[in-house]
């Protein structure tokens, strides 16, 4: 009977010892289990660390890339500015050289076109008022009028007796012949030529005999009568004008030679 209970207690150590030892080696196997885990957990991790790593690496290569690439077209753009800058500059130059000439031109253009106008204005028929009448004379009428009667009044007869007698000749229509005969008789008078002084003066009076000059005409005619020694005509020609031109300044003077005359 106790070597039964002997051997029962024996049997039961030696399962609690081997129980003990299957523990053992539980806890053995399950400490190299969690070895593993945290081995495979680190490998893990510094796979993801490279991982991170050669992105960043990438990541950073692709900026740097993009920040040359940006920093090139910053670049290229500023050259574009200085070259728009530099177009705009010489644009603006060609401007104003243009505005320039265009404002010389348009100066040229107004000269030439007062310079036609003086021209034209030179060649038209303008109003002319002479001894109170008023006729309408070209410009080279006026002209060589006015130059004959500068040359009269210089004193140079022989010359203006010319140069009426050649406007007579190619105006005879003009306005300024009534004017132009007076004083055409006078340059013959003042030279002595008393006798193509007076077809002069009477030509005068037939053309016009309202004109403004033609009682000075007929004085004249009197006057070269007198030096001529035709007294008797002289005074009968002093008597016309009294009647003809009683008003006038020159019928005042022939009432005196007519009273010397007597």
């Amino acid at each position: 009977m106790k070597s039964a209970q002997t051997m029962s207690l024996l049997f039961s150590k030696s399962s609690i010892i081997l129980l003990m030892g299957l523990c053992s080696l539980s806890g053995v196997h399950a400490a190299l289990f969690e070895d593993d885990e945290a081995r495979r957990a680190i490998l893990d991790l510094r796979q993801r660390v490279e991982v991170m790593r050669s992105d960043a690496d990438q990541a950073r290569q692709a900026s740097t890339r993009e920040l040359t690439s940006l920093g090139q077209s910053l670049l290229d753009l500023q050259r574009q500015i200085e070259l728009l800058k530099m177009e705009v500059a010489t644009l603006r130059g060609s401007n104003e050289q243009i505005m320039r000439e265009l404002s010389e031109i348009q100066r040229q253009q107004k000269d030439q076109a007062q310079s036609i106008k003086e021209r034209i204005s030179k060649l038209e028929p303008a109003k002319i008022e002479l001894d109170g009448v008023e006729f309408v004379a070209e410009q080279a009428e006026t002209q060589d009028y006015e130059t004959a009667l500068t040359v009269f009044r210089k004193g140079d007869f022989v010359r203006a007796q010319s140069l009426f007698s050649g406007f007579v000749a190619r105006y005879p229509a003009s306005g300024y012949v009534v004017p132009a005969l007076f004083w055409l008789g006078n340059a013959h008078y003042a030279s002595r030529n008393y006798k193509d002084a007076m077809a002069n003066f009477r030509a005068l009076i037939a053309k016009d005999p309202e004109h403004v000059r033609a009682p000075e005409a007929v004085l004249s005619i009197a006057n070269c009568q007198l030096e001529l020694k035709d007294a008797k005509g002289a005074r009968k020609t002093l008597t016309d004008l009294v009647k003809a031109y009683p008003q006038s300044e020159a019928a005042v003077a022939a009432r005196e030679r007519l009273a010397s005359l007597k």
